[in-house]
């Protein structure tokens, strides 16, 4: 990992030159998200798309000055979206901040293959990186938000998701923990069969640049001590970097109770399989998260240039 905190992060992306574009921009949370990164020098500029009157009432009310972006008068939730995902494609912004629109339409955006933001094949999850006080490194939780019942297929392509998000970080080889009720394959827990899978896709190469491991429960999944009790030994306890959930019903409540409940918790959400930054917060996120988020873009959108 290039940084072992979100202060670190901040650190490193600010000064730099990070034009958002926001569709949906009518939004308290999402604007005060905005002032923090003015603030601390992660954004420039950017388009914000909404019915202008709101956007720039709110804008008042938290205390952002609208110098420095352009305002598109939108009310329509898809065609806020569209032209979104169209001004960033079209180099006219560096990444995309949902707003107030509503998530099926900023995925259908995202989805058109006429603007080719996904590539063929893939699939679009959510990706949460976390800093908590009790655990030594930041760490990743996926699919809390998109994936419903992913299917193996599908889990296989999250996890590739998941491990490029986390090479682009600077983990080289991430640890993947294919988290299960229990830590042994049960025939009557599916999810555990799926884990056996994914596990033996990784060990013959269809899962690459990653180590994964399970089925484990969360003890396992982030205590060495406790997976040492069980008899579990391999090189992902205790030094996971992303949790893989089997479904929507166990990766979400998760991904919530740690976000409510998590000690000095931190966190981003983006999307992943997306060729564009995309930030995809939760409503009831906070403005820091959503700060942290738009750090994490930056960061991302600097190192695929690196890449290429």
């Amino acid at each position: 990992m290039k940084f072992r905190s979100f202060d670190e992060l901040l650190g490193l992306v600010r000064g730099k030159t990070n034009r958002i574009v926001v569709p949906g921009a009518n939004n308290d949370e999402v604007l005060t998200a905005c002032k923090l990164g003015v603030d601390n020098k992660i954004i420039s500029g950017g388009i914000l798309i909404g019915p202008k009157a709101q956007v720039e009432a709110m804008a008042a009310k938290v205390g952002l000055k609208l110098d420095i972006f352009e305002l598109t008068d939108f009310s329509d939730h898809a065609e806020m979206c569209n032209l979104a995902v169209d001004l960033v494609k079209a180099g006219k912004g560096d990444f995309l901040v949902k707003g107030l629109v509503e998530t099926k339409f900023y995925m259908k955006a995202l989805l058109r293959k006429e603007v080719a933001a996904v590539a063929e094949g893939t699939v679009l999850s959510h990706f949460v990186l976390f800093e908590l006080d009790n655990y030594h490194k930041l760490f990743a939780v996926t699919d809390a938000a998109i994936m419903i019942s992913p299917t193996l297929d599908q889990k296989a392509k999250i996890t590739r998701n998941a491990v490029e998000m986390m090479r682009m970080l600077g983990v080289e080889t991430p640890r993947v923990s294919v988290v299960c009720p229990v830590e042994k394959v049960n025939p009557n827990i599916p999810s555990t069969l799926d884990a056996e899978a994914l596990v033996k896709m990784n060990k013959e190469g269809t899962l690459m640049n990653c180590v994964v491991e399970g089925p484990y429960d969360i003890y396992i999944t982030f205590s060495k001590e406790l997976a040492a009790e069980k008899g579990i030994k391999g090189q992902v306890p205790g030094e996971t970097d992303i949790a893989l959930f089997p479904d929507l019903d166990s990766g979400n409540p998760v991904y919530k109770c740690l976000s409510f409940f998590g000690a000095g918790m931190k966190s981003a959400t983006l999307l992943a399989g997306c060729n564009i930054p995309v930030i995809l917060p939760s409503r009831t996120d906070t403005p820091m998260t959503k700060l942290h988020s738009i750090a994490l873009a930056c960061f991302l959108k600097d190192a695929a240039k690196v890449a290429a």
